[in-house]
């Protein structure tokens, strides 16, 4: 699929939009006004690729609102080669926003038809995650750890512990925790056994699934 003007003009006004609505993060802005939104989204619905709103993907899940994965994005504060966990590739749109900051990027989802069209995906265009792993997110990626970075993009109604023990001192775990709707929540790693816990508001998510076996 192609990256027209009309398309690279659609993000521009989607980036305007978001620092509107109090995105200040000028290499998560540039990022989003680079990524094509719309090759990660069905055919059907890619004519609101660069509205602010979530869209349904396959597996009962969804590409999140453009301002969500902002918001998200900018908590991490990435520099340039940060090591980041995601949680949950879902669409593919979070991991490409991360790899154009130029992180290096370890990716686990557990939906396996979100998990095989993601790596045709980005093949497609380009995109080369460090690892992408069909797996259980709650359990994290220990072979690669520590992470800079872990970045839930599901809604979680308790902290994975694992995800805790995989940040690295001074690292950053962002994840949305709750059931029924989600308060946005940073820690920060201070010590082998201590965290800073942050919030940042309420927002609703597709929930995190635990694998029981």
């Amino acid at each position: 699929m192609e990256d027209s003007p009309k398309y690279r003009g659609l993000r521009q006004q989607l980036v305007a939009l978001l620092q509107q609505k109090g995105i200040k993060d000028a290499a998560v802005l540039e990022a989003m006004g680079i990524v094509p939104r719309h090759w990660f989204m069905d055919k059907g619905l890619t004519a609101f690729a660069y509205e602010d709103k979530a869209y349904p993907i396959a597996a009962d899940q969804t590409i999140s609102q453009p301002y969500t994965v902002a918001f998200q994005t900018q908590l991490l504060e990435l520099q340039p080669g940060a090591k980041v966990l995601e949680i949950g590739t879902g669409s593919g749109y979070q991991t490409a926003v991360l790899l154009q900051l130029g992180a290096t990027v370890y990716t686990v989802e557990r939906q396996q038809t979100l998990f095989k069209k993601t790596q045709r995906l980005f093949r497609q265009y380009g995109y080369r995650p460090k690892r992408q792993v069909f797996g259980d997110g709650y359990k994290g990626l220990a072979t690669a750890a520590p992470y800079d970075a872990i970045l839930v993009t599901a809604g979680a109604p308790k902290v994975p512990q694992a995800l805790l023990a995989q940040l690295a001192l001074g690292g950053y775990l962002v994840i949305p925790v709750g059931a029924e709707e989600q308060v946005m929540t940073r820690f920060t790693r201070t010590s082998e056994t201590t965290f800073d816990k942050k919030t940042f508001g309420v927002f609703r998510f597709v929930p995190l699934l635990e694998d029981k076996n």
